[in-house]
């Protein structure tokens, strides 16, 4: 008696879940979908926002110094002889 009462439980809150999930998903999914608009649309408004044809850096790398490889000397070609 109690594995059949078990049994139904069980079945009876899987169901519960499934409907539930097929109630919350979309809405989740519907609302991810609408912010990810609204952030695209938000990207291409800053974009429009610059003239046309002008350039912008967002990082420059640091210049290695020159005065290092002064300081290593001179480098000589070798031949392997056999």
């Amino acid at each position: 008696m109690t594995l059949i009462k078990f049994i139904f439980i069980a079945i009876l809150v899987l169901w519960i879940i499934r409907m539930l999930i097929r109630l919350i998903l979309p809405m989740l999914f519907n609302n991810l979908a609408s912010k990810m608009q609204q952030q695209a649309g938000g990207q291409q408004q800053q974009r429009r926002s610059k003239p046309e044809g002008s350039i912008s850096i967002d990082y420059m790398p640091p210049k290695p110094d020159q005065s290092k490889t002064d300081k290593l000397g001179d480098f000589v070609d070798y031949e392997e002889v056999k």
